[in-house]
């Protein structure tokens, strides 16, 4: 498996249970929406794969590398856009970006390629000698992505990327992460929002800690919209 594996990872906040036997994959070329109400252990699965936090239960393999036995090798696979912005707003989009290609050893020439690069795929090259501070929410979550691609990983993951964008600005970055995953990356798009995922994406129910559902959006959704399904699922949970 190239992509992200995961198998029976569990994770618990004192006695509460955070996580419970989580095991999905994503293929490399794939587009998987995480899909859960808030509440429903994606942040924390998403602080498990980048190692914030760590967990005694079960496993993740990155690109073929095991998280805990080889951590360098396998978060240097990994892109990663968080729900909070990590941006200093007085660079400029290149210096920001400059910045975490170094991180990445990174330097000179070949660190110019990769920022252009990166910044050409996002459509925000011709805005790479603007300050962040004058970008608008939807330009500022391109350029978080292209800073997630500088390093050309084989996984990325995406926390809740779109909150508090405007409608036309989250069509654009859905559009953009539906790109990059037919470009053969693996894509992990934690959302509670339906309507950012295509009937052929996979998806990856998450309530409670637990997976509910995985598979196509088509087949979770059995001929009805997905909300509805979604909502069926996750509304019999709480009963």
């Amino acid at each position: 498996m190239t992509g992200l594996q995961i198998d029976g990872l569990g994770f618990r906040y004192g006695p509460r249970v955070a996580l419970e036997d989580v095991s999905f994959a994503v293929a490399p070329g794939q587009f998987c929406a995480l899909l859960g109400p808030n509440g429903a252990g994606k942040s924390t699965l998403f602080a498990l794969l980048t190692r914030l936090m760590v967990s005694r239960q079960g496993r993740i393999r990155v690109a073929g590398f095991d998280l805990a036995q080889a951590p360098r090798a396998a978060l240097a696979r990994i892109g990663v856009v968080f729900q909070q912005p990590t941006l200093d707003l007085d660079l400029t989009v290149r210096r920001n970006l400059r910045y975490f290609a170094g991180l990445h050893g990174l330097s000179g020439r070949a660190a110019a390629m990769a920022i252009d690069a990166a910044l050409d795929r996002l459509g925000m090259l011709e805005r790479a000698g603007e300050t962040v501070r004058v970008l608008n929410g939807g330009h500022r979550r391109r350029m978080e992505i292209a800073r997630a691609l500088i390093h050309a990983p084989a996984v990325l993951l995406l926390d809740e990327p779109t909150v508090g964008l405007d409608a036309a600005s989250r069509r654009a970055i859905t559009a953009h992460v539906h790109d990059l995953a037919a470009g053969g990356m693996a894509v992990l798009w934690a959302t509670h929002l339906v309507d950012e995922i295509g009937p052929a994406d996979q998806v990856v129910v998450l309530h409670r800690g637990r997976v509910l559902a995985q598979g196509t959006a088509a087949a979770i959704a059995a001929g009805q919209p997905l909300a509805d399904a979604f909502m069926a699922m996750t509304a019999g949970e709480d009963a």
